[in-house]
This record gives structure tokens, sequence and C-alpha cells, in this order.
């Protein structure tokens, strides 16, 4: 080997050794040989001529993906991680760019660009406090109009050793959240204020035979909450213990929150947590598309629901 090929031999180790493939050689290659010659490199990349030469018109050729990939990468990043390939590819459509979600799955592995994971919620389960409603709802998450069926629950948070309390209230018609509140501690006013806000929001569209379906939580076995709900001619339904698929589409609401705020953009303080869970419920509110709404948003859907009708 030439006094060239000697001096190479640390810049080509990585190659020479296996580790690349055939691609990466010939782009290494293709960068050196304009200071050393080709034969030279070659042998230390132990790489044919012939394939060096197949692998360099490939480096001269346009990815045909690579505007593809800069709209996957830029609406990845625009909703900060939340989409996986299924909403990636429903997001393009409403964009004009029709791709199967089979490439685009593909594509977004090449980009190592990936869906954020969820974790376990809080419970608010203390026993039997009050009378138990029966499960009237028995796992129908779906409604053919808006406020008809409402479902709730309670989740928390944790930024250090402060807590914050979330209780929303979510229509299984475009799986929208009507009204939610937020506060410090758990107590029963964190329901009562949720729900006063959805009543008074809905008053003149709410369907007549509304559902308001729940767990166990001693808040919803109060009998002050039981008596909102037959003031408002509400039914109430309850899951069954220690059944968490009975309120399935709740629990998975709130997977998707925790799985799209703070697991994406760790809050340093309860107000920033606060602020960060108001964009969020907008934001899923009035942007972020669901699959099952036809690539809408909830509002979107539950809007276009109502001219159509």
């Amino acid at each position: 080997m030439s006094a060239c090929g000697e001096c190479l031999s640390k810049k080509a180790r990585c190659t020479a050794s296996g580790k690349g493939t055939s691609y990466d050689k010939a782009r290494l290659i293709e960068g050196l040989r304009e200071h050393h010659p080709l034969s030279d490199l070659l042998a230390i990349a132990e790489l044919a001529r012939s394939s060096f030469y197949y692998h360099k018109a490939k480096l001269w050729t346009k990815d045909k993906y690579s505007d593809l990939k800069q709209h996957i990468t830029a609406l990845y990043h625009q909703h900060k991680g939340r989409y996986g390939y299924r909403r990636i590819t429903a997001a393009l459509k409403q964009l004009g760019v029709h791709h199967n979600h089979k490439l685009i799955a593909k594509l977004m592995k090449q980009l190592k660009l990936s869906a954020k994971i969820r974790r376990q919620k809080w419970r608010s389960y203390k026993g039997q406090q009050g009378k138990i409603a029966k499960n009237r709802l028995k796992r129908r998450f779906k409604a053919g109009r808006p406020y008809k069926r409402w479902l709730t629950d309670i989740t928390e948070f944790k930024v250090g050793d402060d807590k914050l309390y979330l209780s929303p209230i979510l229509d299984c018609f475009n799986n929208e959240i009507i009204s939610y509140t937020l506060s410090r501690r758990p107590t029963y006013d964190l329901v009562s204020q949720m729900v006063d806000c959805a009543l008074d929001k809905t008053k003149a569209s709410r369907d007549k035979k509304l559902m308001l379906h729940s767990d166990q939580g001693w808040h919803y076995q109060m009998k002050l909450f039981k008596k909102t709900l037959k003031k408002h001619k509400i039914k109430q339904s309850m899951s069954r213990k220690g059944n968490c698929l009975d309120n399935a589409l709740m629990e998975g609401f709130f997977g998707t929150l925790k799985c799209e705020t703070i697991y994406i953009d760790k809050p340093i303080s309860i107000e920033a947590l606060e602020k960060q869970i108001h964009e969020y419920i907008h934001y899923y509110n009035h942007e972020r598309i669901q699959l099952k709404l036809k690539g809408l948003s909830p509002v979107q859907y539950r809007t276009q629901s109502l001219i159509q009708t």
C-alpha cells in the first residue's frame, strides 16, 4: 500500500472495520478522493470499484421524498411530537399532500420521529361514601349528536412537591372538552364549578336526555352533586368498581394530555403547568385533528355537523 494509504488509515478505520454500509463508505471515499488516489481509498474501505460508482450515482440523485420529509418534520415539530404517522398522514391530506400511511411511517422511522408514550393516572376512589349510580353508559362511547353523553374524571399532576388537579367534561360526540377546572387541591369545588360551567355553556342546546358518566370517586357520590344533576334532569352513570375500561375514553384523553404536554416540555413550576394545560386544551379542541373525526378537530367536527343538519 502506498504512503498515502498509510496516512489515511486513521480516517478510514471506521469504514475498513466493516461497520459502515457500502453507501456510507462511498460517501467517505467521495469526500477524500480529491486529495488521495481512489485505488488506495477503495482498498482501505474494502469496497469494490463497481460498488463505489453505483453508490456515487445515488449521491448525485435527489431524494424524491425530500420535500415530503420536510413537510413531515415541520408538522411533527409544529405539534411538539404529539403526532404519530397516522395523524401526520391526515394532517398532510389537509395540506393537499396525499400519501399512503405506510410510506409516512417508513419516512418517519428514517427521520427518527415518533409520538411520545403515556403513563399512569391518579385515582380518586376512596371507597363507598354515598349511593353508587348504575352503569348506564355501558361503554357506549359514541353519540349521534352533541351534549348527549358526557364523561368526567379527575387527574393529578406533580411538579416537585406541588400537585395540581384537573377535572374536565368530555363530550362523546366529538371528544370535545366542554369545560374544565384546575385546583391545587381535589376539593368538591373542583367538580361543582366544572359542572356549573358546562351547564351554563350548553344551556340553549343541551340534549334533553343528557347523561354524565364518571368513576366511583367520592366527588360523584356526594348528595350535592347528585342533587345538581337531578335539578337539570341529567342521568348519572358510574363505572363499575375497579374497572377503568368503563370510562376508557376519558382515560384516553388524560393519557394523551400528559403525553403531549408534561412528557414533552416538563414544567418547572405549578404556574407554568397551569398555563401549559390551558394552552393545550384550547389546542386540543380547536386544532388537534382526530382520525375518527374525519381528520378534523373536535370543534371543527361539531361545527361541520351542525351546518349539515
